[in-house]
């Protein structure tokens, strides 16, 4: 079968553009929720940490939502399977294997002044590379390559059975939560979050979302003369369903930092599932009544940020560790603010910078941040359309 070309989902850059933003404030305000608890302002610093934490969620449904939307017309024969895995051993992989590198040194430099042992060392550093601790933030690249190994297998089924892709969500909620509450009471396997089966749920409504779009897309638009009593419904659905839980989750996380009241783990999953399942189609839903206004100055700006936000991903938190380790860190209680919210703008900056000077003047640039678009002008300027190579991240 001859692939159909497919239309192109530009809203779904502003949703990685959020994302990145999501995981990097988590990332500068991780401190805060430590180091800040006496603080007027605590309260503040707690939501943003927690609701923030849709980011690795929605960028694993998007991920998900991608793939399925452009492979699942396509047989999944030798040929296109190789060329499957080749691309995301070029664009991927082999990213996170010179970023699993980097972080490997830096953290080496940063700690022991002990003669090193390079064997030992060697092996240390293939167990990280293997199982995505070689820095805090890679446990996504690695939770993705799990996903891609089973993503084959699911599209077969898709394709081959067509009445599951309607059940998938359901599906994915069964098979995640039954890892969850096995590994409770049963495996107990360390670092659960960086297992697969901790996001499945995420990855499945990805995929239904990828597979159904074009039927979906109307239900996102939401335009005048379109809106359906059904499609109000629902979507007045997923937005209490989204308040609700991000509401108590915060709470919770409150009530657990600042006095250490105990809940049930299982209790927390949940909250933190339904967030993030219920964010991710509030994002989309927002990106696709921002997109009306493409040619804002603002929309321009996060759909740039979202074609470059893998390479975004990779690099802040070297960034932010610089910030923290050779900015002066402001001791008064009221400039302390000014402080952390400038590790999230220097780590934002610093890394959008970056990825976009060599993205324009590196001619092998997919080495260390994957497949990246042309960027013809400044790296913060752009002409107002995707480019052909940004079209390829749509076909990835």
């Amino acid at each position: 079968m001859k692939p159909t070309n497919k239309e192109k989902i530009p809203e779904l850059q502003l949703v990685r553009a959020m994302a990145i933003l999501a995981v990097i404030m988590v990332h500068a305000t991780s401190y805060a929720t430590v180091q800040l608890t006496d603080s007027s302002l605590y309260v503040v610093y707690n939501a943003l940490n927690v609701l923030m934490k849709y980011g690795t969620p929605v960028f694993i449904a998007l991920s998900s939502m991608v793939l399925f939307y452009n492979y699942k017309d396509r047989p999944m024969r030798r040929q296109l399977l190789s060329r499957f895995y080749k691309q995301r051993l070029l664009y991927i992989l082999l990213p996170y294997f010179m970023f699993s590198l980097f972080y490997f040194v830096l953290s080496l430099m940063a700690g022991s002044s002990e003669p090193w042992n390079i064997a030992a060392l060697a092996e240390s550093f293939a167990v990280k590379l293997a199982t995505g601790k070689a820095y805090t933030h890679l446990y996504y690249i690695f939770i993705m390559m799990q996903f891609y190994l089973a993503f084959p297998l699911v599209l077969w089924m898709f394709q081959r059975h067509r009445h599951i892709p309607q059940w998938s969500i359901v599906m994915g909620l069964l098979v995640q939560w039954s890892f969850v509450i096995g590994n409770k009471f049963l495996f107990q396997v360390q670092n659960k979050g960086s297992w697969a089966l901790s996001y499945m749920a995420c990855y499945l409504l990805g995929a239904a979302l990828g597979y159904y779009y074009p039927q979906l897309r109307t239900w996102f638009l939401m335009r005048k003369g379109e809106r359906s009593f059904a499609g109000v419904l629902s979507w007045i659905g997923v937005w209490v369903l989204w308040l609700i839980s991000a509401n108590v989750h915060v709470y919770m996380w409150y009530e657990s930092r600042m006095y250490g009241t105990s809940y049930n783990s299982l209790v927390f999953e949940l909250m933190y599932n339904m967030y993030s399942l219920s964010s991710t189609l509030v994002l989309l839903q927002v990106s696709f009544l921002m997109y009306r206004r493409q040619h804002s100055f603002v929309i321009r700006k996060l759909e740039r940020l979202g074609t470059l936000s893998f390479g975004v991903y990779l690099i802040h938190p070297f960034f932010l560790l610089l910030y923290r380790q050779f900015s002066p860190h402001i001791g008064s209680p009221q400039l302390i603010h000014v402080w952390y919210a400038g590790g999230f703008f220097f780590a934002l900056l610093c890394s959008w910078f970056v990825v976009s000077i060599i993205a324009r003047f590196l001619p092998f640039a997919w080495i260390l941040f994957g497949q990246l678009p042309e960027i013809r002008k400044s790296p913060f300027k752009q002409t107002g359309h995707i480019s052909s190579s940004e079209t390829r991240l749509f076909k990835s």
